[in-house]
């Protein structure tokens, strides 16, 4: 599973990062990005995350979370 964040429709709420800190982290302004692969979408996310990962994917509330299965 691949993840990142659309930043475009991000408002800064802070859900996914508290959720699942280890992929996710926020900019200056808290705009919220995948810390694993600067939210280019390249790098798998280990399966030990999966369910923060989902979880922050359900939690966001503007769909701005992207997941894509391998």
């Amino acid at each position: 599973m691949k993840s990142k964040i659309n930043r475009d429709t991000c408002i800064a709420c802070g859900n996914c990062y508290a959720i699942c800190p280890e992929v996710y982290d926020c900019d200056n302004d808290g705009i919220a990005y995948c810390s694993l692969d600067n939210n280019t979408m390249t790098k798998d996310i280990d399966l030990t995350l999966y369910k923060s990962v989902v979880d922050a994917f359900e939690c966001c509330p503007t769909n701005s979370v992207v997941l894509e299965n391998n």
